[in-house]
């Protein structure tokens, strides 16, 4: 797991941080759900996934820019495929993160909706 953090480079940093913050909100949703920790939730959501799509973005500028200054002996598909896989472990941590948030998010949602409300008097 270290080695697949570590080969998603600098784009993995704010993707996991990201994550983290969106991992906590939703688990403090799931034990307390109250309907003002939904913006916080889906603004770090939708963070957590910019941030391995720029992750991604960048780490295939970078496979591109290697790519063109490597020698000729390397085989492009060697290149291309091993600099998609890289770029793709920031996607995967984004996926990640926001799947297991959801799971704790659905939590609080089942939660909130099963909640016995006191009878409104006539």
């Amino acid at each position: 797991m270290l080695d697949a953090f570590i080969a998603g480079g600098f784009g993995m940093y704010p993707t996991l941080l990201a994550g983290l913050g969106l991992l906590t909100a939703c688990l403090r949703y799931a034990r307390r759900p109250e309907a003002r920790h939904v913006p916080l939730m889906l603004c770090l959501g939708l963070f957590t996934l910019m941030a391995g799509a720029l992750g991604f973005v960048t780490g295939v500028m970078a496979m591109l820019r290697g790519f063109g200054t490597s020698a000729g002996n390397v085989r492009p598909e060697v290149v291309l495929s091993l600099g998609l896989q890289e770029s793709l472990h920031n996607i995967a941590l984004a996926l990640l993160l926001v799947t297991l948030s959801v799971l704790a998010a659905s939590v609080g949602a089942w939660r909130l909706s099963h909640r016995v409300s006191p009878p409104v008097p006539a």
